[in-house]
């Protein structure tokens, strides 16, 4: 969150502060200052003190008063073309020299792994934050490991180990710096894994006025993904990865363990390109599928429009040959030139400025006498940024072809589509596939998922290559069995 912007006025100077609110319409947020500890009035006044009064007012006017526009014409929204896969008829020249000009900048420096983890377990069942949780299928080793793992193992590859950028929120952030304490870190140099709080916004009810979750507490919520770019412009990493010679931000979210974090061809054909933003696609299993389409606006500009906005007819055209015509599904992977970040997180320029989202949700408030009051239905208004709508503000867009078998497998639901089972599945499929690349047998079903429980870690080997280097020079080959872990 910024500062109150209206009066430049802090948690130390509390009659300034709340006559600021008041000014603003907000001075209901006070309204049980007079029986508030010293201590309590120092926590609200504290969170007080860090909301943008006048971007709230914005907020409130555009998203509950009628102030909002459509930003895309649909009529005139058209697929958004992408790099294609090799063996979809990509040029081979092409990828070569991407992959080459991806392993140069790794072997420079100039790439960090930017992870977005703000989230807690609680969907899953897990209390903790979500990175922590479980994941592999014999190891039960954590996401953060499995990451941890593949940025080391690309030390190993090119000679120097990417820094390690992780945001997380201030409902986890102290957990998960504990938890990797108390992992030492999974083996990388501490001194270049940096945790960064992502920024909160107030939530407001329907006339626009901030909730108070209690008599000393403003309802706060994460800002969303796409505030993790105003978290790096405006808590000092853009200078640090100045410092550090880093042009490139590798962007990924915590629960995809499937995920290339460190994947030369992507960065090759983002800087061969001169992109600014680049981001992964995968082809939409159907009309349906719960993930966002990748699009030129009418100004030919990429965007991404949610499945929940897009209109149903859009979702089901098909092209003559029966494919989807919009096919190109966004999945939150995504290359960003530091100098983007910088531009676009720093909100200072109205034309290059995140939009909010509005989001209605049960919010916990206090009634008129202070006491707490849980809602059976949506109550308020929570606002956050989607990280993919700085898209649009690129000078240069790319959009990369990639497969759910080597990218994408999220774990968000204890069970059914994205769950811990299917995203275990599709792990010890692509373990499977790569084993078989270095020539060996594995029994499988027809989806391709082994007889029994096998994982490979990415210090063995991370893609089909560097696996079968890897068991290429073992003297003594591990006998396939149940539970098998290659390490």
């Amino acid at each position: 969150m910024n500062p109150v912007s209206a009066a430049s006025v802090s948690s130390s100077n509390p009659a300034t502060l709340r006559a600021a609110f008041e000014r603003a319409g907000q001075g209901r947020v006070f309204q049980f200052w007079e029986r508030l500890t010293p201590a309590q009035k120092t926590e609200l006044g504290g969170q007080a003190a860090k909301i943008d009064l006048a971007e709230i007012s914005l907020l409130v006017e555009t998203h509950l008063r009628g102030g909002a526009k459509p930003t895309i014409d649909f009529s005139r929204l058209r697929p958004a073309p992408a790099l294609a896969r090799l063996e979809n008829g990509g040029d081979p020249a092409q990828w070569a020299r991407a992959k080459a000009r991806g392993e140069d900048a790794l072997r420079a420096g100039a790439v960090a792994c930017f992870t977005v983890a703000g989230g807690q377990g609680t969907r899953l069942g897990f209390d903790g934050p979500k990175g922590a949780f479980p994941v592999t299928p014999v190891r039960g080793h954590s996401l953060f490991q499995v990451f941890a793992e593949k940025i080391r193992a690309a030390g190993v590859r090119h000679g120097k180990t990417p820094p390690w950028l992780i945001l997380t929120s201030p409902a986890n952030d102290a957990a998960t710096q504990d938890f990797f304490a108390e992992h030492q870190f999974f083996g990388l140099d501490r001194a270049r894994v940096f945790f960064f709080p992502q920024g909160t916004m107030p939530a407001v009810d329907f006339d626009g006025k901030i909730i108070l979750e209690a008599p000393d507490r403003i309802a706060l919520s994460p800002d969303g993904h796409g505030g993790a770019l105003r978290a790096l412009a405006r808590g000092g990493a853009i200078e640090l990865l100045r410092e550090l010679g880093v042009q490139t931000l590798s962007y990924f979210q915590v629960d995809n363990p499937l995920v290339r974090c460190v994947d030369a061809e992507f960065i090759g054909c983002h800087l061969e390109t001169g992109s600014e933003m680049s981001t992964k696609m995968i082809p939409k299993r159907g009309p349906g599928e719960k993930i966002g389409h990748l699009c030129l606006d009418p100004q030919g500009r990429v965007v991404v429009v949610e499945y929940s906005d897009m209109p149903r007819e859009l979702c089901e055209e098909r092209e003559p040959g029966g494919a989807l015509r919009f096919r190109a599904g966004s999945i939150g992977i995504h290359a960003l030139d530091r100098e983007f970040v910088a531009r676009v997180g720093a909100g200072r320029d109205a034309a290059v400025r995140l939009p909010f989202h509005r989001a209605n949700k049960k919010v916990t408030t206090v009634d008129a006498n202070g006491q707490s009051v849980q809602p059976n239905e949506p109550n308020g208004v929570k606002f956050e940024m989607f990280v993919f709508d700085a898209l649009p503000f690129a000078r240069q867009a790319t959009i990369i072809e990639t497969t759910r078998a080597d990218d994408f497998s999220p774990v968000k639901n204890a069970a059914g589509e994205d769950s811990v089972e299917t995203c275990r599945d599709d792990q010890l499929r692509q373990f499977a596939r790569w084993l078989q690349a270095a020539g060996v047998a594995v029994p499988m079903d027809d989806t391709g998922r082994p007889a029994f429980a096998l994982e490979i870690s990415p210090l063995f080997g991370d893609d089909d290559a560097s696996v079968s280097a890897r068991w290429s020079v073992l003297t003594q080959k591990p006998k396939l069995a149940d539970g098998l872990v290659l390490n």
